[in-house]
């Protein structure tokens, strides 16, 4: 796995940019795991408190959709830059003018807005990463993507937070995550700036880039397999944005656990996928992308989520035991990871847009998780907010029985490293 440009599946040209997304996504997460409680302790409703974070989904899922291929006619690099400054000035604006004057209408404004700046600024990386790594390598590159990712919103992002509150109060630990957010956007501005050429589709015409733009839209009724890629990816995530929001309910405020030991729990989760997202990277290319997203991913997020909801209950508050749901969702979530891979593959002529595609299923997992949870919680309570999570990883596993992607041979990319091109496919047989 080593050579003069990875390390392990690490693109080492794109290094800086992975260290960014993590400094990045810590500021990001500093929230994740309490905020929806913070809201509630200002006096709002759960109900209001996740509708707060589907206008924030919904948002979130807008910029994801566009990233792609905004990213493909500006630059990956400038795209990036825009999600920073957005992401810096809409949380000022949360803050004082939402949070500060427990003003709901401008929460769901500022908050909603600033939604759109995450994805812009990590997705967009995501394609400087497809226009930089040859496609049979894509799998282990994304692997380490979202392993910093998880060392961002989910170990730093929600283990420091645990320490700072006690001290800095829920706050102040909110303006805190400003300086993390600066730091991974600054790394970004400066470092990414001579990586990768300039994008051939960056000298289109306008009426080029509407058109181009509008395939990031059509090629889901185009093809049938995008779409079938598309609906997996959003349930990929759906216990992690979900759990954020409905498991502090749970942990919290029934089973005795203080926000800290919640927030360590959490933060064990993010730390497993840090491994297991390299690990499943890497696999995914020995074992088939479609087949490893079943088994590992479908199959295995169905039964981690029952135990994330069952074993505390069944336990109450024991902190050890609750580890457990922890550990197990966080190997099995991160099988998804060559879904990422998939999709370019799939669209080969437009990656921009397949990548688009796949970033607004992230962003729509974002959305409907919230939205699920707000749903169903006044009628079936956490348990069946759980348990809808599950039936829908179930008929993921379903879905990767119809799609059908050609995998690239790592053995034929080996004897055509210097026509890269031309480098064979062969199919990832389900």
């Amino acid at each position: 796995m080593k050579s003069a440009n990875n390390w392990f599946g690490l693109p080492l040209s794109l290094i800086w940019g992975y260290i960014a997304i993590a400094v990045f996504m810590s500021g990001d997460g500093f929230e994740m795991a309490f905020l929806s409680k913070h809201i509630t302790d200002l006096g709002f409703s759960p109900a209001q408190s996740a509708l707060v974070f589907t206008v924030y989904g919904g948002a979130a899922a807008l910029a994801a959709w566009s990233s792609g291929v905004v990213a493909e006619i500006i630059t990956p690099q400038r795209a990036m830059r825009i999600g920073f400054l957005l992401w810096v000035v809409m949380h000022i604006l949360f803050m004082t003018l939402g949070l500060g004057l427990r003003n709901y209408p401008l929460m769901l404004l500022f908050y909603g807005i600033r939604g759109l700046a995450y994805p812009l600024f990590i997705y967009s990386f995501v394609m400087l990463i497809v226009q930089n790594v040859p496609k049979h390598q894509l799998s282990s590159a994304m692997g380490w993507f979202w392993a910093m990712y998880s060392i961002g919103i989910g170990c730093v992002g929600s283990y420091l937070p645990s320490f700072t509150i006690p001290w800095l109060g829920e706050t102040g630990t909110l303006w805190f995550a400003i300086a993390w957010v600066a730091a991974g956007g600054l790394m970004a501005m400066t470092l990414l700036r001579k990586v990768g050429g300039e994008s051939e589709k960056a000298n289109l015409s306008p009426r080029e880039k509407l058109t181009e733009l509008s395939r990031a839209v059509t090629i889901l009724f185009t093809n049938r397999n995008i779409f079938l890629a598309c609906l997996i990816r959003i349930i990929n995530t759906l216990s992690l944005f979900g759990f954020a929001v409905i498991m502090p309910m749970l942990f919290v405020g029934r089973l005795g656990f203080t926000m800290s030991e919640w927030l360590q729990i959490w933060a064990v989760f993010f730390f497993v996928t840090i491994f297991t997202n390299i690990m499943w990277g890497v696999l995914g290319e020995y074992i088939g992308w479609i087949r490893q997203v079943r088994w590992f991913g479908c199959l295995g997020c169905a039964i981690s989520s029952l135990a994330f909801y069952y074993l505390p209950v069944t336990f109450g508050h024991n902190f050890w035991m609750a580890l457990v749901p922890a550990v197990m969702l966080g190997i099995t979530v991160a099988a998804f990871v060559p879904m990422t891979a998939v999709f370019p593959v799939l669209e080969p002529k437009h990656k921009g847009a397949a990548i688009s595609i796949y970033n607004l299923s992230a962003g729509l997992s974002n959305f409907l998780a919230p939205a699920i949870a707000s749903l169903v919680l006044p009628f079936f309570d956490i348990k069946g907010v759980v348990w809808t999570y599950t039936a829908l990883y179930l008929l993921a596993g379903v879905l990767t029985l119809i799609i059908q992607v050609e995998q690239p041979s790592r053995k034929s990319a080996k004897n055509n490293l210097n026509n890269y091109g031309s480098t064979a496919a062969t199919p990832d047989k389900t």
